[in-house]
């Protein structure tokens, strides 16, 4: 959050009670995890990290007569968890039961994970950590739209065919008699390469051609058609966090301006040097890639 943001919430968490508990609550929360604040206070978001350095956003939205009513709760993940409030908890409490939650969902993204690092998965730039299904390519026009049990993330999948009908027809009964020895102690592609009998496509690594992915920042694809960006108008994200379980995009400008916003960042010469937003690795920035 920029330091001119933080400094009006300090302002209006003196007007009322709500604002200064929201505020002190943030602050022990940490403001560097802190991703979108409301005007009124009433909703905010934070990044949250799991022990394999996965990073989730958590959303919140508040009444104004918190802390008496509990807040209510949402992120991406595939389902939220129930939670535990009294008028002594604090969003603190809130962050914690969240990691509680995604700890338990460590195997159903570890899954997902593998899938979508060895099977030619459809779109998945644009699939979000929540959806448990994945729509895999599996040669010849055809394809299969798996479902994880999040629950159960070993056991055997819903599967649904798409392609030619004699295709189909044909693995739909390769399915079907070999489903039953599904076994849970063997990995997920083990048992999908032999439920198909068939060598499955190797996955396209659609990043490395595709610079078009989502900024962390600003949240979109491209930079707008402006004058004042110069070269950098219309272009895509060009930058990305090192940290291979972060990874997450930025347009170069969005990261400069989020940096200088940001009092413990340093610069030596023409170099903004800082802390990814999201998982805190070092990430440098040249401000003449990063300016108009």
């Amino acid at each position: 959050m920029e330091f001119s943001e933080q400094t009006r919430c300090r302002e209006l968490a003196k007007s009322s009670s709500f604002y200064h508990s929201v505020y002190s609550e943030i602050e022990e929360v940490g403001w560097e995890h802190l991703v979108r604040l409301g005007g009124d206070f009433t909703s905010l978001s934070f990044h949250v990290s799991d022990n394999k350095g996965r990073v989730h956003v958590m959303e919140i939205q508040l009444d104004k007569t918190y802390p008496k009513c509990p807040p209510s709760v949402s992120g991406d993940v595939p389902y939220i968890f129930t939670l535990q409030w009294s008028m002594n908890s604090r969003l603190k409490d809130l962050v914690h039961q969240f990691q509680e939650h995604l700890e338990k969902l460590q195997e159903f993204w570890s899954t997902l994970d593998d899938i979508d690092k060895f099977l030619w998965v459809v779109n998945l730039e644009q699939t979000p950590r929540a959806m448990s299904s994945r729509q895999v390519n599996i040669g010849n026009d055809c394809f299969i739209i798996l479902s994880i049990n999040a629950n159960d993330p070993r056991s055997l999948p819903e599967c649904r065919f798409m392609g030619s009908d004699p295709i189909v027809t044909s693995l739909r009964k390769l399915w079907q008699r070999n489903s039953k020895r599904w076994m849970k102690d063997k990995t997920f592609l083990e048992n999908f390469t032999y439920l198909l009998e068939n060598k499955l496509p190797k996955p396209i690594d659609m990043q490395k051609y595709d610079r078009h992915v989502e900024c962390g920042i600003c949240y979109a694809q491209c930079l707008p058609i402006d004058d004042e960006l110069g070269a950098m108008s219309g272009s895509g994200t060009d930058y990305t966090c090192d940290n291979t379980n972060c990874s997450k995009a930025f347009h170069s400008v969005c990261l400069g301006d989020w940096l200088r916003s940001i009092t413990t960042t340093r610069q030596s010469f023409n170099v903004l040097f800082g802390n990814c937003p999201y998982c805190s690795e070092t990430v440098a920035v040249k401000i003449n890639n990063a300016t108009k």
